[in-house]
């Protein structure tokens, strides 16, 4: 316990796995936790001045197992090993932290999300920039970026790290800039200065400055980076040669998407229950790795045309030839995550079992690049030439490992036979035993003349030769007798004697020959970790490609116009996640939008709740993002003139917990719009000023409309749905402002929303209808209808809201029987003035009264 005290002290916030024999042991407080997040037994022992201490331990072979769940529970977890074997020391065995697992460093399968990256970041705060770095420890990753507080925001949302590392002493600052939502982790500010970045990352990297990666002059991103390698040699993380680059994040290279906009539009993540995202739908990738690149690519939309041309252009191929997909897609299924697995080489944590996976993926990328030769398609001739099949360690790892070996090096039986002459040999001692054992019976049988020789084994004296007294006179003198029975007796020999310790030692040593085998091997591997690096992320771009191609064969989407121009026209626009969530041979309604700087800038759109305004905003911002991504579209035709920002405001949510209501959050997501728009932004606007009164509301939305109008240096492209009609007089006086609706036809009673975009205002917004339709009480809708209907004749007479509402109040209060015109009471009404009281018989009154109170009870 003392020697658990002292290693615990220096990891005072981790939960302690101590390795005791065959187990890991946590006690105390860490083992009350252990067993409440495992559910495992929690035990107590001794009788301490404390009373008796906790205890809660598992096997060490299950430690994947329950390390994910306490990773994953948010504990930083500190494994501490035996470093010596028991056998070699008389005292207390030496014990050590050999890893730290925290959220943001972590490489476990058990661990780790497939199809999303495991990030660690670090935000540096300098006077007027910050600066921040990703690094993902299971793939290699590292990133860097610098800016203002909103930039380095949008990148945490986007990338959303597991764990954050900061400075002890901005704690406030990062919670004011970026809230309480990340799993974070501080340190001393002496880890954050120039001159220790510097030093560190260039020692990692073996280089003489960071020019070569171009990263240089990211000064406080370069801190920031410096801080990310600085925790994972802190958390016991040496073995990091897969991370072999630093790339910087451009920001001038990707359409600008504020966490806002990644949040209304559902990109990756949504906030409702039972939502679909556009990355699910999207997501048709054969490998992790690819899922991983196609997450990058939804919230890193391309805003440079020649990229996003090669992309569609090379969909357009692939679409083109149906074969070529299903022959690539073969291939790829089977290379698995390949880049995960190169950087288990790195950290030196490859089992046999991967390593044999890495032999078989390399075999199909060398398929992949004759298939890529094949084609003579430029793009693919480039994939082709990078690729890189590593021949050599292939053939290393075909000739030297087992064909099926075991997951775990320590069972045994990794490195294949006719490599080693003296693990040849040690096998055949310890598994061929029987065949030497029944050699040596037959040899000294017929060099001794005894027949009924046999050769046996006990746990007294190991290996003997039994002889039968009948032919005890022809044991020769060399043999030594070690026991007598009643019709036998028992001889060993030196040969015997010197085969036993070869055999009972044989499996240690194979041991140590297969460790140091393997080992050697990994070495050989990791020499190639860089090529193997390229190798998956040209395949995981490849995988994407190939799931867009499928998409558009599938789902029927189209190749998107991108160019230079200043306009936005599409045709027959879909909402692809809405249109896979159709039920069966429902055929979704599709809808033009058309923006321009110059004719038609500001769309309002007006009509009734649930008609589907918000969808058509959505759509809009989907295939504009889609099609940047180089991805095919929902449509029949599309036309994209190139957007560097994509902006949204949709949908109303309070954020009480920092004391902000509905309509503070809509004003701070809008003015973050207002304050940033260029000439080739696309702004989305659902519902702005509903927060507050109609008044201020209307006020609000109409100056907002004036405000992108009237700009003085940009024309932002802008879809406004509102519920006031009145903004349709904007039309009037802003001549590029038009008014559109989303019709409906009205039958009877009912409304059916027909989900079309037609030009002109509307002037009803149905919300009855939708009341209706969710099931509000009958009387309720009823007189909901009656107080609408007065309040518009008062309307159309020129009398204030305020007077109206004064008059339908006081209408409620009269207290006579049939004032209120409610449906039952004028049934009610109508039955009794029908009737004729003096020709009425007793019996026919009670039976108007029976038939009375069953329509109150309907």
């Amino acid at each position: 316990m003392q020697q658990y005290n002292a290693i615990k002290a220096k990891y005072p916030g981790a939960l302690l796995l101590f390795r005791v024999g065959d187990f890991y042991e946590t006690f105390g407080e860490d083992a009350v936790k252990t067993a409440q997040i495992l559910g495992i037994v929690l035990t107590r022992r001794g009788t301490g001045p404390n009373g008796a201490l906790e205890l809660a331990g598992f096997p060490h072979h299950s430690l994947d197992n329950y390390l994910s769940k306490l990773v994953r529970a948010g504990q930083r977890v500190a494994i501490c090993d035996q470093l010596e074997d028991p056998k070699t020391t008389k005292t207390i065995v030496k014990r050590g932290v050999t890893e730290l697992i925290t959220p943001g460093v972590a490489y476990g399968d058990n661990i780790l999300n497939q199809k999303s990256n495991n990030y660690l970041a670090a935000v540096y705060f300098e006077k007027n920039t910050l600066g921040v770095s990703f690094v993902d420890i299971s793939t290699g990753e590292f990133l860097v970026a610098q800016g203002d507080a909103e930039y380095i925001d949008k990148l945490l949302q986007g990338f959303k790290p597991n764990e954050v590392v900061y400075q002890k002493t901005k704690r406030k600052e990062f919670l004011e800039f970026f809230g309480d939502k990340f799993y974070t982790f501080h340190l001393d500010d002496w880890a954050f200065t120039s001159d220790y970045a510097n030093e560190i990352l260039t020692k990692h990297f073996e280089v003489n400055s960071l020019k070569g990666f171009g990263v240089d002059k990211l000064q406080a991103g370069i801190v920031a980076a410096g801080v990310v390698l600085h925790y994972l040699n802190d958390t016991e993380h040496r073995n990091l040669k897969h991370i072999s680059a630093i790339s910087r994040l451009e920001e001038d290279k990707y359409v600008w998407l504020d966490r806002f906009t990644i949040r209304n539009l559902e990109l990756v993540s949504s906030p409702h229950d039972n939502a679909v995202t556009l990355f699910e739908v999207l997501d048709q990738t054969s490998t992790p790795m690819g899922a991983r690149l196609l997450y990058k690519w939804i919230i890193m939309p391309l805003k440079e045309l020649k990229p996003i041309k090669e992309r569609l252009g090379m969909v357009e191929y692939l679409v083109k030839d149906e074969s070529l997909l299903e022959s690539f897609n073969n291939h790829i299924k089977q290379i698995g995550d390949l880049e995960r697995l190169i950087s288990k080489v790195g950290l030196q944590r490859v089992g046999p079992r991967e390593l044999c996976a890495l032999k078989r993926a390399l075999y199909h990328i060398e398929s992949v690049k004759s298939i890529a030769e094949e084609t003579k398609n430029p793009f693919l001739g480039v994939l082709a030439e990078q690729l890189n099949p590593c021949l050599t360690i292939r053939e290393k790892l075909e000739r030297e490992l087992q064909q099926d070996p075991p997951a775990l090096l320590i069972k045994g039986n990794v490195i294949a036979d006719g490599i080693d002459e003296e693990l040849d040999r040690l096998r055949k001692i310890a598994f061929g035993g029987k065949d030497y054992l029944v050699e040596i019976q037959k040899r000294e049988a017929a060099s001794t003349g005894i027949p009924s020789l046999k050769v046996a084994f006990n746990n007294v004296f190991g290996y003997y030769l039994e002889v039968t007294h009948t032919h005890k006179d022809k044991v020769p003198e060399d043999w030594i007798r070690k026991q007598t029975l009643v019709s036998a007796e028992r001889y060993i020999t030196p040969e015997l004697k010197e085969y036993e310790e070869q055999i009972l030692g044989a499996e240690e040593k194979i041991q140590v020959i297969e460790v140091r085998m393997y080992n050697e091997l990994m070495f050989k591997v990791s020499a190639y970790i860089k090529q193997i690096q390229l190798n998956a992320f040209l395949i995981a771009q490849l995988d994407v490609l190939l799931c867009f191609a499928q998409l558009a064969i599938k789902n029927h989407y189209v190749k998107p116009e991108v160019n230079n121009g200043m306009a936005l026209d599409i045709k027959g626009g879909r909402h692809p996640v809405i249109e896979r969530r159709l039920p069966v041979g429902e055929e979704y309604i599709t809808n033009d939008v058309f923006l321009d700087n110059e004719t038609q800038q500001i769309i309002i759109i007006t009509g009734p709740n649930m008609s589907g305004k918000s969808a058509i905003l959505r759509q809009t911002g989907l295939i504009v993002l889609m099609a940047q991504m180089g991805c095919f579209v929902p449509a029949k035709t599309a036309a994209i003139g190139l957007v560097d920002k994509i902006f949204t405001r949709v949908g109303a949510s309070d954020n009480l917990s920092s004391g902000e209501s509905t309509f503070m959050v809509e004003m701070n997501e809008t003015a973050s719009i207002l304050n940033n728009i260029s000439d080739k932004s696309l702004i989305l606007l659902d519902e702005i000023g509903r927060g507050t009164s109609t008044y201020d509301g209307i006020s609000i939305a109409w100056a907002i409309a004036e405000f992108l109008h009237q700009h003085p240096t940009a024309k932002p492209k802008t879809l406004f749905a509102t519920h006031y009609h009145e903004l349709n007089e904007l039309v009037n006086t802003m001549g590029r402002i038009k008014n559109f609706n989303v019709s409906i036809k009205e039958v009877g009673n009912r409304v059916i929303f027909l989900r079309k975009l037609v030009p002109g205002g509307s002037e009803h917004s149905f919300g009855i209808h939708v009341a209706k339709m969710a099931g509000m009480p009958p009387k309720l809708i009823y007189r909901a209808n009656e107080i609408l209907k007065k309040l518009e004749i008062d309307r159309t007479e020129g009398q204030s809201i305020k007077d109206s509402i004064k008059k339908v109040q006081n209408q409620a209060y009269q207290l006579q029987m049939f004032a209120v015109e409610d449906p039952v009471l004028i049934k009610i009404r109508d039955s009794i003035n029908n009737l004729d009281v003096n020709i009425l018989t007793p019996v026919e009154a009670l039976l108007k009264l029976d038939e009375i109170q069953r329509i109150i009870k309907q």
